[in-house]
């Protein structure tokens, strides 16, 4: 199995003057989950480097095995300070794309061509295609050859309105993920706040929150074992 990962580039909340980035453990729990299952993993981002991380999910309360156990391994710490340029990365080279959430995303990879170009190329190749968290942002502006969403009609999550809220973040950020989905025809579901909810609809794969990082990557290691 190949799996690109593809990382936040952006560091600032709006005009708030506050960090932000990846969520730290959305990318540490994938990142083992495709690592421990045998696959080989590319990181990119659009800028290439190291990508922000966002300060809240290095915090003592946001800590977690995975995170924990990333922070103890110099090899991952280097890949993840090199990722590759994203407009210099091929899909054909992989079988699955994963993309990690924070609120990053909804800035620069929701609007980002490569991206779109990206997911939109993996769609037509028959790549299984992963988002959790703030992640699915990164499909809003993807359609298809006949102009429909690439969501529309897909039973899809992500970070809910309500979890927005209660982050405070509401009119911070320049688009809801449940409204956007939503809005673009997908089938939204979402569990309690801050509970574990994964969606596979063929080979899309979205989660809805960090406590649905490691169950998404696990829903794209099965549908890419059952091709």
């Amino acid at each position: 199995m190949k799996i690109l990962m593809v990382l936040t580039s952006h560091d600032r909340l709006g005009d708030s003057g506050y960090p932000t980035g990846f969520w730290l453990e959305e990318f540490t729990s994938p990142f083992y989950a495709f690592r421990d299952a045998g696959a080989e993993i590319t990181l990119a981002s659009p800028k290439g480097g190291q990508p922000p991380v966002d300060p809240n999910s290095e915090a003592e309360e946001a800590l977690t095995e995975s995170t924990r156990r990333f922070m103890n391994d110099a090899d991952a710490r280097e890949q993840l300070a090199a990722t590759r340029r994203l407009a210099d990365v091929d899909i054909d080279d992989f079988d699955a794309v994963f993309y990690p959430g924070g609120h990053g995303p909804l800035w620069d990879l929701a609007e980002n061509r490569d991206s779109i170009s990206l997911i939109r190329r993996a769609h037509d190749q028959g790549k299984v295609i992963g988002a959790v968290c703030h992640a699915p942002a990164v499909f809003r502006h993807v359609e298809l050859d006949s102009g429909r969403a690439l969501v529309a009609g897909r039973n899809v999550t992500g970070f809910s309105n309500t979890e927005e809220d209660a982050v405070q973040l509401t009119d911070v950020v320049p688009f809801l993920v449940e409204d956007m989905l939503k809005e673009r025809g997908g089938n939204y579901s979402r569990a309690d706040d801050w509970q574990a909810h994964v969606v596979t609809d063929g080979k899309l794969v979205t989660g809805q929150n960090p406590a649905s990082s490691e169950d998404t990557a696990r829903a794209v290691i099965l549908a890419l074992q059952q091709g």
